[in-house]
């Protein structure tokens, strides 16, 4: 699964990222990878519903709902922080707790507060409590922000609430230069003995914690944390992954929905290849529109004014494949060299917001004229972030082991990849080898997956607002679509545009048609659409 990020504003906005991270570039989403089978097709109409659970709390459950906040300073002005408690097990909460980090802002009037709005950035493995701090806290609508106290709760395993580790900033390193596009015998093993690391790591740092960080377990957290506030229903905005993690809860306690927007949605009745060679097409759409810029822009390095995407996408193909052959200084203090798979990575994390694409072309004009790698390098670390001292945030452990505990693996074996290798590769002659390899990492999970595909209702639910962009790069349209289908009370918002998700990213219409959902409750009308113009 991959990553979201937010450029611009919100640029701690993150969500959906790959299983495998290119290594981390490619698991795709909705939970997409875990040991187990290769399943490569399904539908709605073939997937069992996500069910409800008993309206009845259990017994053993009871002292968790019955929870307060302690509110304290936490550091950051006009925010307060508490620490909740949920079972580690919710099957057997005897097992123990796990503590989930909060953090809220109160609204700031005027009018009648209208309770708590959680927001959630994505990923799996964005922080919802840095997102809150440093985006949605202060830069959410006005209106919005004056009628709600803004919540955040960071999920299980994630930054903040028990998190899930893996590697060491130098082994990370390793980790993340690894060959996605292995040209013979010796280079696949490397990259297989790197995914089996990775998940080794995982295992040995986080056992206890693995088998219980799927969206499923979030989704129930998310219910402590509403019940801990004291409102009776759940008001939510949810962004990429965070869309599938709203779905579930939804799809879990129908009855508790109040104002939900799925921005930016998964389609959860998808199983991981599917999910992920569609990522791929969305990544490939999305270059086509930023190729057809760039050949109008003087400094596109890539083709002059009539050069076709394709022959754009050809170019940059030969780039990477020179990078493979021989990476390129990029002046890094620890020594990393700018290979094939960091420039992909750094490609990549460009595309998920067109604001990016100015510095995406100044960073590929100083790697393909100056041989400077330094600055892919930048957008590469930002996408992992990995800070100045090769410190990583835990983004992509959390990311790994969400997605794999969410869905069997989209590969189960490097044969199987290669099988798979015509359908990525068309989907996307630029990404589709490597994100086709880097789906093959929950292969070697060490936790079986808990989760499947499926549809998700909610049968009684409450309007829900799901918002799709047309050329979203990392969550494609159709899904919007098919979510909004299954959802019973589902209402579509369609963003004519390019980018990921469409909320606060300067669409006027779409602002306005979410800020009267959430302070009137008047959901837009179904199928209603916004063109950036």
């Amino acid at each position: 699964m991959y990553i979201r990020r937010r450029p611009g504003a919100s640029r701690a906005h993150r969500s959906l990222r790959a299983c495998g991270t290119l290594l981390a570039v490619a698991g795709l989403l909705v939970s997409a990878c875990s040991a187990g089978s290769s399943t490569s097709s399904a539908s709605p109409a073939g997937s069992a519903a996500l069910s409800a659970l008993p309206g009845p709390t259990p017994s053993a459950l009871l002292p968790y709902y019955g929870q307060r906040p302690n509110w304290r300073p936490c550091g950051v002005p006009g925010f307060e922080c508490a620490t909740l408690k949920a079972p580690l097990d919710y099957g057997d909460p005897a097992k123990g707790d796990i503590r989930l980090a909060v953090s809220r802002k109160k609204a700031t009037g005027p009018g009648e507060r209208l309770g708590s709005l959680l927001v959630n950035p994505g990923g799996p493995g964005g922080s919802a409590v840095g997102y809150l701090q440093s985006y949605a806290g202060i830069g959410y609508p006005a209106e919005v922000r004056a009628r709600y106290d803004m919540v955040a709760v960071d999920p299980r395993g994630v930054a903040r609430s028990e998190p899930v580790e893996c590697l060491s900033g130098r082994e990370m390193d390793a980790y993340t230069q690894t060959d996605t596009t292995p040209d013979n015998a010796r280079e696949t093993g490397e990259l297989v003995d790197a995914f089996k690391t990775f998940a080794e790591g995982c295992g040995r740092h986080s056992a206890k914690l693995l088998p219980h960080v799927s969206t499923v377990e979030a989704a129930r957290d998310m219910d402590l944390v509403r019940a801990a506030l004291g409102d009776e229903k759940l008001t939510y905005v949810g962004a990429s992954y965070g869309t599938f993690l709203g779905a579930t809860y939804a799809g879990l306690y129908p009855d508790r929905v109040g104002r939900l927007v799925l921005d930016g949605a998964l389609d959860p009745s998808l199983p991981a290849r599917t999910l992920n060679r569609d990522q791929t097409a969305g990544f490939e759409t999305a270059f086509q529109s930023f190729a057809k810029d760039c050949v109008r822009r003087a400094d596109c390095p890539l083709g002059g004014r009539g050069t076709s995407p394709e022959q754009v996408g050809k170019n940059l193909k030969a780039f990477f494949r020179k990078l493979d052959a021989d990476p390129i200084d990029a002046g890094d203090a620890d020594g990393r060299r700018l290979g094939e798979a960091l420039a992909t990575t750094g490609v990549i994390a460009a595309m998920y917001d067109e604001g990016a694409w100015p510095q995406l072309r100044e960073a590929l004009t100083s790697a393909m004229k100056d041989k400077d790698g330094a600055g892919l390098l930048v957008l590469s670390d930002s996408y992992y972030e990995r800070d100045a001292e090769g410190k990583y945030s835990n983004l992509m452990f959390a990311n790994a082991a969400v997605n794999c505990l969410d869905l069997p693996a989209a590969f189960s074996s490097p044969e199987a990849v290669e099988d798979g290798l015509p359908a990525f590769e068309k989907a996307s002659p630029v990404f589709g080898e490597g994100l086709a390899w880097a789906s093959l990492n929950c292969a070697y999970w060490p936790v079986a997956p808990s989760g499947g595909p499926h549809r998700i209702e909610a049968r009684g639910a409450a309007p829900i607002v799901v918002v799709g962009t047309t050329r979203d790069p990392a969550t494609p349209y159709r899904w919007a679509e098919s979510l909004a289908s299954q959802l019973s009370s589902g209402t579509l918002l369609t963003h004519e545009g390019d980018g990921h998700t469409a909320y606060g990213r300067g669409s006027a219409c779409i602002d306005s048609a979410i800020n009267r959902y959430l302070v009137a409750g008047t959901p837009p009308k179904d199928g209603k659409r916004c063109s950036e113009a």
